[in-house]
């Protein structure tokens, strides 16, 4: 279907042909090359960690990084439903079990005294999502994980640049995972990246997600004979991806000050309906990368299917994990999660992206309150 208004578009300029067009050009580093090197440092100097690994997507980070924490078989990992089902299913892929926790209404992250509940003898890690790009209430999630001595991993798939106060998401757990999926707020097609602090963990990332393999500089130009050290996958992002990496966070900043004067715009046209917003704290540095809005649940999908007839997209995210058919009829998942189940009742995503004019949002904005009008 050709949307009059797509639900996220892709912003891209001349920076980014030529980058991708340079590495083309090279003829060779296609798979291993400086720009991979130079992406990870990027990364880290823009959140503020000492160490970044890129990797081929944000699962595949996950799943790395799970690995390098040794969390294994009969390990439980609290996760909320509330998220892609990547977080939960990362647990899975190292033989662990995902433990849902409910949610808060206001940032629509992991509930801190829910948390608290579900740890048992068993729990060894933590991963919170920061929803949307909004920061989840992960100093008090901290300070759990602290007490306990449990691992925490921030899944940042969707905040890339959020940040409380000064602190920028991704310097507050362990290690912390970001997406550089189409939709996120800087993209290479696919990909995905691991911040930390740990040199530890920052070399036990490196040997997994490149087949376990001791590191040769430029390996596939050395004649010297690899040593494998450890059991690992072939995770790794590309050389030609990199460079479209490093076009993109060059201009990540200008990116996320689009998506807030956007979306501080559409709240305002919206405001006087019946629709509830996000509501963090005032010193949460959301950066939009999903744009959501809740209304009465007997009229959620009636919306959606009103909008759909105008050609405006708008998407449920998210559809809770424990009630999709793999956990709740495979895996026997029964849990009762107030907060999830009712915001997943009423969340509806609209359209947000950099290059969203305010014309556009007077479209939306206008259509939502002829729906309102026709029901009233």
């Amino acid at each position: 279907m050709s949307w009059r208004i797509p639900l996220f578009k892709i912003f891209w300029d001349q920076e980014d042909v030529s980058s991708i067009t340079e590495s083309i050009k090279l003829g060779m580093y296609w798979t291993e090359g400086p720009n991979v090197e130079n992406f990870e440092k990027k990364i880290s100097e823009y959140i503020g960690t000492k160490y970044c690994v890129t990797f081929n997507s944000g699962t595949s980070a996950l799943h790395t990084s799970l690995i390098s924490y040794d969390i294994k078989k009969e390990d439980e990992v609290i996760v909320p439903s509330f998220t892609f089902i990547a977080t939960a299913n990362a647990p899975l892929f190292v033989g662990a079990k995902p433990v849902f926790a409910d949610i808060e209404m206001d940032t629509f992250g992991l509930n801190p005294e829910d948390v608290n509940e579900k740890i048992t003898n068993k729990t060894k890690a933590i991963i919170p999502v920061h929803y949307g790009g909004c920061p989840c209430n992960i100093k008090a999630l901290r300070e759990i994980a602290e007490d306990n001595k449990l691992i925490l991993i921030e899944d940042a798939a969707e905040a890339f640049g959020a940040k409380i106060g000064k602190e920028k998401i991704g310097t507050f757990g362990n290690s912390s995972m970001f997406s550089f999926c189409q939709n996120k707020i800087i993209t290479t097609g696919e990909g995905g990246a691991i911040t930390t602090n740990s040199k530890d963990i920052y070399t036990k990332l490196k040997l997994i997600h490149s087949q376990g393999r001791a590191e040769i500089k430029d390996y596939f130009f050395s004649t010297n004979t690899a040593d494998y050290v450890g059991l690992g996958y072939n995770f790794r992002m590309s050389n030609i991806i990199a460079s479209l990496g490093l076009s993109q966070i060059s201009k990540a900043d200008k990116l996320i000050e689009r998506r807030r004067n956007n979306s501080k715009y559409l709240n305002s046209k919206l405001k006087d309906r019946n629709i509830k917003f996000i509501n963090p704290p005032k010193d949460y540095f959301n950066v939009y990368q999903l744009y959501s809005i809740r209304i009465d649940k007997a009229l959620r999908n009636k919306l959606m299917d009103y909008l759909k007839r105008k050609g405006i997209m708008t998407k449920i995210y998210f559809f809770p994990v424990h009630k999709t058919h793999f956990y709740k009829n495979v895996l026997g998942y029964n849990c009762n999660l107030e907060v999830t189940e009712t915001i997943s009742e009423e969340i509806i995503t609209l359209p947000m992206f950099p290059s969203l004019s305010k014309s556009q949002i007077d479209i939306i904005s206008r259509e939502i309150k002829n729906f309102f009008l026709e029901i009233e």
